[in-house]
């Protein structure tokens, strides 16, 4: 079973980066706006998109943090102190996001909203 819950952890990470990837992993994390303003170069408006997972869910990244930290072999209480705070860390988090998100992309983005779900990958009852 730890082996189970081990590789079930795994797959959240997976999730983690491969949905940084499936965005622009670099602008992300900031970078690209750094390397932009080192250039003097203006940043390109943002592009509303869902690529691959977030056609399933809108914060897959989220998704894959929680899974990762929640799936574990052993569950000490440090470990289950850090996964309920990191969880919440990010349900807050998300409240924020989907606020700028809303006020990026207005319409486009409570469309989006309305018809993916936020973490967990079932069809929204409409």
């Amino acid at each position: 079973m730890a082996i189970v819950i081990a590789t079930l952890s795994f797959v959240g990470w997976v999730i983690v980066f491969t949905s940084t990837l499936l965005i622009n992993h670099f602008e992300l994390f900031g970078l690209h706006q750094v390397a932009n303003n080192l250039v003097d170069r203006d940043m390109l408006a943002p592009v509303f998109r869902t690529p691959f997972f977030y056609r399933f869910v809108r914060h897959p990244i989220y998704l894959g943090f929680i899974t990762a930290f929640w799936a574990a072999p052993t569950m000490s209480a440090g470990h289950l102190l850090f996964a309920a705070v990191t969880t919440a860390y990010i349900f807050i988090g998300i409240m924020l996001e989907e606020r700028d998100l809303i006020g990026m992309f207005g319409d486009e983005y409570r469309r989006y909203r309305e018809r993916v779900s936020m973490l967990f990958p079932w069809h929204k009852l409409t």
